[in-house]
C-alpha cells in the first residue's frame, strides 16, 4: 500500500500503521475452543480464569501478533500466566488434536469458529475479559478518499 501496488487491505488486530490511514470497520468476538468431554465446556460462557491451569495452544507472535498479544493480555488480566502448549499449527490439525488428547484450549473468531464443526470440540464465549479482534481497512492517505476504497469501507462496515 505504500508504495501504491495495492489501494487498500483488511488488517486484524493493531499493526504499526505508519504512513496508513487505518478506518475500524468491525470486531470479531474470540471463543475459546476445548475437548467437548471437558467440564468447562458444559458451561454456556468461561471465565478466563479457569483456564489457567489447562495448556494453550497458541499461534507464535511472528504468525499472529495481534492474536497472540491479546490471548496473553486476557490472561494476564485473568490473573495467571498461561502455560504454553504445542504452538497452534493450523485449524484442522489444532483442533483434531484438541478433541482427542488430554485438555488443552485455543482460541478461535467466532465466524471461524461457525465454519469449523468439529467432533470432540466446544467453542464457548469467554468472559472476564471478553476478548475481540478489531478488524481495519488499511489505506494509504492519498487513497483514502477514492470512491472504490470508501466502497470497500461502506461494504465492510457492513460485515461486522
Amino acid at each position: 500500500m505504500r508504495d501504491g501496488a495495492l489501494d487498500a487491505a483488511f488488517l486484524r488486530g493493531d499493526w504499526p500503521a505508519d504512513g496508513l490511514d487505518m478506518t475500524p470497520l468491525w470486531t470479531d468476538e474470540v471463543l475459546v475452543a476445548l475437548p467437548a468431554t471437558h467440564p468447562l465446556a458444559a458451561r454456556d460462557v468461561v471465565d478466563f480464569a479457569d483456564l489457567a491451569p489447562l495448556p494453550l495452544r497458541l499461534s507464535s507472535p511472528e504468525r499472529n501478533r495481534p492474536l497472540h498479544d491479546l490471548v496473553l493480555a486476557c490472561c494476564r488480566e485473568a490473573g495467571f500466566e498461561p502455560v504454553l502448549g504445542k504452538e497452534f499449527t493450523n485449524a484442522q490439525d489444532t483442533l483434531g488434536t484438541l478433541g482427542l488428547s488430554r485438555p488443552q484450549w485455543t482460541v478461535f473468531y467466532r465466524a471461524h469458529a461457525n465454519l469449523l464443526p468439529v467432533p470432540g470440540v466446544t467453542f464457548r464465549p469467554l468472559r472476564n475479559p471478553a476478548p475481540v479482534m478489531p478488524t481495519y481497512l488499511a489505506t494509504s492517505a492519498e487513497r483514502r478518499l477514492r470512491p472504490e476504497v470508501l466502497a470497500l469501507i461502506e461494504a465492510g462496515r457492513g460485515l461486522g
